[in-house]
C-alpha cells in the first residue's frame, strides 16, 4: 500500500462559528470548501487539516499540527483568549494542547529531534 497523503479531521457542531475559529486561529481562511460541510487548510509541507459539521461527532476529535515556533503560536493563541496553559517540554519536543470551542483538542508541537514528524 503507498499512503501518498494524510488528512487530520475534527468535527464540529456549527461550521460557520467553527471556519471563523479555525481561521483566527491558523491565521488565514480555509484553503478549500469541497462540500458545503466541510472546510480545509492545506500546510506547506503536506497534509490538510479538516474541518466538518457532524453534530453527533462534535467534540471528540483530536490532532496534532507541527510548527516550527511554539512561541509563536502560544502568544497568538492567548492573544486570542484561548488557554495556553497546557504545555509540555523536554529535549525531543514542545507542545501546546488547545481546546476548540466544541471540544476538539488541537495539539500543536515543535520537534527539536530530527527523528520526529515536522
Amino acid at each position: 500500500m503507498s499512503i501518498a497523503n494524510a488528512l487530520a479531521s475534527v468535527a464540529v457542531k456549527d461550521l460557520n462559528a467553527a471556519s471563523e475559529w479555525y481561521a483566527s486561529l491558523l491565521r488565514r481562511p480555509p484553503d478549500s470548501r469541497p462540500m458545503s460541510e466541510v472546510c480545509e487548510w492545506k500546510f506547506q509541507r503536506g497534509g490538510w487539516l479538516q474541518v466538518y459539521a457532524l453534530r453527533e461527532r462534535a467534540g471528540g476529535g483530536s490532532c496534532t499540527l507541527a510548527v516550527d515556533d511554539l512561541d509563536d503560536v502560544i502568544k497568538h493563541a492567548s492573544s486570542l483568549g484561548i488557554d495556553t496553559s497546557r504545555t509540555t517540554s523536554n529535549p525531543r519536543v514542545k507542545t501546546l494542547m488547545i481546546v476548540d470551542p466544541d471540544g476538539n483538542h488541537i495539539a500543536f508541537a515543535q520537534a527539536f529531534d530530527d527523528r520526529m514528524a515536522r
